[in-house]
């Protein structure tokens, strides 16, 4: 029995480059002794997660789905302020229900089933549903897989505090992202096979590999060995807003990492818009969504990695340079569209900076998720990304309102040059951030 465990701990001492496993900072003895298998657990569980997103991708497989169906085109529109506003505005009011839970790990497994839950059912409107009224459906089930998500997302961040030492959590976030990326770096491929075929059953089983994803994220969620915490300063819903609102008076610092990243929304917002020009100038379907998946899938196992190394060393960095990252390939796409060649009427152009926007998402992700964990004590770390993540959805339904009017007004290329200013201002904004780590 000593040797798997011996095993799994060196695997997971390379894994981190961390000589001593036993060496934690910030949490307590009893999860020290379980950090190794924590770490693979919450590793298991972040693949399936992160699959489960890319399968399930408002950006990407839900345009496509609605397509599909033949929905109305307005409601592709609602797909990513659903999919953010949705995951994010409810983090607040959940915020104090976990917090009255000595273990938080459950709330993590209720919201990962009832997001494998939501994607079956639109694995089965892909097969079944029709025109406006199965596009109606896809929106609704897609505000619970949301709200499902929020719930999971506010009670994973509290999880990984309480059982993965500092520096080590940028790192795990890495490695998961990178081996998901692999993962659907696959799916991808098998897609493109399909080329311009029934585009109902290779969404359907896309959709079912994502509820698989998100039933694994569970299975591992409650596997994880969690040390009861506290449950002191567990708040009802509008005490937590009280509260809230007085962090954001008193913490100068946690007030500017909030306006650092509204302003990185640039690059979220920016995907959608690269993936409509590809679409647009190629007429490309179902093979081109192929073959975003793919370059998505390169882009995430490639660059995730190298985040996480450098957001343990410094996730106020990471932030800065993915807002510049976000200019330069804003800049690009708006470029190529703007282009007259024939090379630039293919998918390929579009392909190209959509992964180079998808490597620098990564590091935005990455680098605030890190930073927000690592700038919060034990004690609100809770209330810290909740209301972090309440704040960015209120941001999100009022920016994306303004950027589709923009779109409408400036087309895509020139709403993307509107953006790269965006990701300007978000380098600058985190230029300015204190380090944390």
């Amino acid at each position: 029995m000593a040797a798997p465990e011996i095993s799994q701990t060196h695997l997971y001492e390379w894994l981190t480059g961390d000589e001593d496993s036993r060496m934690c900072r910030d949490i307590p003895e009893a999860a020290c002794r379980e950090q190794p298998r924590n770490f693979f657990l919450h590793l298991a569980a972040s693949l399936g997660n992160k699959l489960a997103d890319e399968l399930a991708s408002a950006r990407l497989v839900l345009p496509w789905l609605l397509g599909v169906i033949g929905a109305p085109l307005w409601m592709v529109g609602l797909l990513v302020p659903i999919r953010e506003s949705g995951a994010l505005l409810p983090q607040l009011f959940v915020a104090g229900f976990v917090r009255l839970r000595p273990e938080r790990k459950w709330a993590w497994v209720l919201g990962g089933l009832l997001q494998a839950i939501a994607a079956g059912l639109l694995a089965l409107l892909a097969l079944f549903g029709s025109g406006g009224i199965g596009g109606g459906l896809v929106l609704a089930v897609l505000v619970a897989l949301s709200l499902a998500r929020g719930l999971s997302s506010i009670a994973t961040k509290d999880v990984l505090g309480k059982t993965i030492a500092k520096q080590r959590r940028g790192t795990l976030m890495g490695w998961s992202g990178s081996v998901a990326g692999g993962v659907t770096l696959a799916a991808g491929g098998v897609l493109m096979l399909f080329g311009d075929g029934p585009g109902e059953l290779a969404l359907a089983v896309l959709l079912g590999v994502a509820s698989l994803g998100w039933a694994v994220n569970a299975l591992c969620a409650a596997r994880i060995e969690e040390v009861p915490g506290a449950v002191e300063g567990g708040e009802n819903a509008w005490d937590s807003i009280r509260q809230g609102l007085g962090l954001l008076r008193d913490d100068r610092n946690f007030l500017h990492f909030n306006l650092a990243r509204a302003l990185l929304l640039a690059s979220a917002l920016a995907l959608p818009y690269v993936a409509l020009l590809g679409q647009e100038q190629s007429g490309a379907e179902l093979g081109g969504l192929g073959i975003l998946i793919v370059v998505s899938g390169v882009a995430a196992m490639l660059a995730s990695p190298l985040w996480g190394k450098r957001a343990d060393a410094s996730s106020r960095r990471v932030m800065r340079d993915g807002g510049l990252g976000t200019a330069a390939g804003c800049l690009l796409g708006a470029l190529f569209a703007w282009w007259p060649a024939a090379w630039s009427e293919t998918i390929w152009p579009y392909a190209l900076v959509y992964a180079v926007l998808v490597i620098v998402h990564a590091g935005v992700r990455l680098g605030r998720k890190t930073y927000v964990v690592d700038m919060a004590g034990a004690d609100n770390r809770a209330l810290y990304v909740a209301l972090s993540n309440t704040l960015t959805g209120v941001l999100m339904l009022a920016v994306g309102g303004v950027v589709g009017l923009l779109a409408q007004w400036l087309g895509s290329a020139g709403l993307l040059a509107i953006l790269a200013l965006m990701g300007l201002a978000a380098a600058a904004s985190a230029q300015r951030l204190p380090e944390v780590e």
